[in-house]
């Protein structure tokens, strides 16, 4: 029931073939108002697949934890971005290094972290914490409520997000766009807001959150170039 759910939640708004083959979008991270990091994403389909990249460099005291490294890879089907495998590396150290693999044929999503592997079971339309705002590309929300499941690695959680604005205008070093605003709020605190560039095939062009510490992380885009 909930798979169904799931994918009633979605249009399949853009084929493969509308969406740009590659996109680079650049963006730039402040934390509490602070200057914190930059971003630096390149996604790529072809084929019917896809291979998306998201490389953050700490500024000032946090570029002492070195690079952090998000890599998604998967097909590309009629509801939008499929992952197959997922791993998030931050800075050198193995220890650090988390991983996901989808076994979609037996519906489980595997998750290794220290050594240690949890399963969980994969519902349709899951994503992970790179893929998942790349997936608005080809799938935009069909009301003004859904649920996402993501995976960071470590664990699978349904986000569920509703929409606030559909005619939002943000202002950024790249530009002028109207954007659909989206936001979401967990009961441990967390909150995150997206704002999805319309003529900017619907990809973030700024991202709003306060995580469970209280910080609040702001990230904008500063360059886009898709072909």
């Amino acid at each position: 029931m909930f798979r169904l759910f799931a994918l009633l939640l979605f249009l399949s708004a853009n084929a493969a073939s509308a969406a740009p083959q590659k996109v680079t979008a650049i963006y730039h991270a402040t934390r509490n108002g602070q200057p914190f990091a930059d971003i630096t994403e390149t996604f790529q389909q072809e084929n019917g697949h896809y291979r998306l990249e998201s490389i953050t460099t700490g500024i000032g005291v946090y570029g002492l934890f070195g690079k952090r490294r998000l890599y998604s890879e998967g097909e590309i089907k009629t509801e939008g971005l499929r992952p197959v495998h997922f791993e998030l590396q931050q800075g050198d150290s193995a220890k650090k290094a988390v991983s996901a693999d989808f076994d979609w044929l037996g519906l489980l999503l595997s998750m290794k972290t220290k050594g240690q592997t949890t399963t969980a079971p994969l519902e349709a339309g899951t994503q992970d914490q790179a893929s998942y705002a790349y997936q608005f590309m080809f799938a935009q929300p069909a009301g003004d409520e859904f649920n996402l499941p993501v995976t960071t690695g470590k664990k699978l959680r349904v986000y569920q997000y509703r929409v606030v604005e559909r005619d939002a205008v943000v202002v950024t070093a790249a530009g002028r766009f109207k954007a659909l605003h989206l936001s979401h709020a967990q009961e441990s605190g967390e909150e995150k807001e997206l704002w999805l560039g319309i003529e900017a095939y619907y990809l973030p062009v700024r991202i709003r959150m306060q995580d469970e510490s209280g910080a609040k992380v702001e990230q904008v885009l500063t360059h886009l170039h898709a072909e």
